[in-house]
């Protein structure tokens, strides 16, 4: 049996012209014990390779970023499957690596490289270590921990990222009383920026509060359609009565919703002719994430569960164990706190050493 408290964390928008938008985050703790489950996913595509893909991304438009077209190879299967085995290390139970789950269209990033991704918002500091400092050292900082990954697993190369939250929840219901806040377009294009010059790739993470996921999604499409940015949605502030605020609670996603954002991003790659998208999923407890069993697979789509809750080593690594490696979907997640996990004794963050004791190793790492 294990509890893993989220404790409460209230944090502020400050903008130059813009009214304080008072934010309120992790505050319940949950308890939950698991059996274990299998992962009902696509049929792999067969013994032939999917052909060369083409990335003939749209021109700038408005405030968007055009990309060069680039061909990519044709996945190898076997070394793919190969690469896949390498991540279950040396798991026993059958759950992975996960069966039946599809081969990616060509340019997929996993399981080739690991992400390793800064998560916040420029106008919090206390969100995240993305808009915690400055740019510079901020870019500085994610080089670094890129080493340190890099150092402790050279066999698998390390893909930068900069996880940004575009939609945040927050305590004042706004004009709509949705409880959420919507980025300005300026402030992902600044990311964009900044990503450029790390040689970063880019995810938008979108928290509903009262509003929904249906809504929130198709506003970023312009952004989606780019090739090197990718997709995050947050269970934990998915309100579904759509009347407790957000903060009062931990919300939820059920498959049903993580179906309707993979789809969504799996017609974005076909319309584009985009590489595989990335799709992060948090998660720390077992309701918010129901019926992950029907949660669907697409060759488009590359799906992380990402285990994203903050405490002492032995409660990150039970929640680890219920939440993630019991119940399995495709790829995994580990997120560190720089601040929250080392509030309780040992006081000790863990290192990118003890975190690939896990089976499987997470091939997606953010640094909050």
């Amino acid at each position: 049996m294990v509890l893993f408290c989220a404790a409460p964390d209230t944090r502020k928008i400050n903008k130059m012209d813009i009214k304080k938008i008072t934010l309120s985050t992790l505050v319940l703790a949950s308890l939950a014990l698991f059996t274990n489950c299998s992962q009902n996913g696509s049929a792999k595509t067969g013994k032939n390779k999917p052909a060369a893909k083409t990335d003939t991304t749209h021109k700038k438009t408005g405030d968007t970023v055009a990309a060069a077209p680039v061909t990519y190879p044709p996945i190898n299967h076997a070394q793919y499957d190969s690469l896949m085995k390498k991540l279950a290390h040396g798991d026993t139970t059958g759950k992975w690596p996960v069966k039946n789950a599809p081969y990616p269209l060509p340019g997929a990033i996993l399981p080739y490289k690991r992400v390793v991704a800064f998560y916040g918002n420029l106008y919090a500091k206390r969100m995240g270590i993305l808009g915690e400092i400055p740019p510079k050292e901020m870019l500085a900082k994610l080089k670094g921990e890129v080493k340190n990954w890099e150092k402790a697993d050279p066999t698998t190369p390390v893909q930068p990222a900069l996880h940004y939250i575009a939609v945040v929840a927050q305590g004042d219901p706004g004009k709509d009383g949705k409880y959420r806040y919507r980025m300005p377009f300026k402030q992902i294009d600044t990311v964009l920026s900044l990503a450029k010059k790390s040689g970063s790739i880019v995810f938008l993470d979108v928290q509903v509060a009262l509003s929904n996921i249906h809504t929130e999604l198709p506003l970023l499409e312009k952004y989606l359609a780019m090739p090197q940015v990718h997709f995050g949605m947050d269970p934990e502030f998915s309100m579904k009565d759509g009347v407790t605020h957000p903060g009062k609670k931990i919300g939820t996603y059920d498959a049903a919703d993580i179906n309707y954002v993979s789809d969504y991003l799996a017609k974005l790659v076909k319309k584009y002719n985009l590489p595989p998208k990335i799709l992060i999923v948090h998660r720390f407890t077992e309701k918010m994430v129901t019926n992950y069993k029907n949660i669907k697979l697409h060759p488009e789509v590359q799906l992380v569960m990402d285990m994203d809750g903050w405490g002492e080593p032995e409660l990150k690594e039970g929640t680890w164990r219920y939440f993630i490696h019991n119940q399995p979907v495709q790829f995994t997640g580990f997120k560190l706190f720089y601040k929250n996990d080392i509030k309780k004794p040992p006081h000790h963050m863990l290192t990118p050493q003890e975190v690939l004791k896990n089976k499987p190793y997470p091939i997606y790492i953010q640094y909050q």
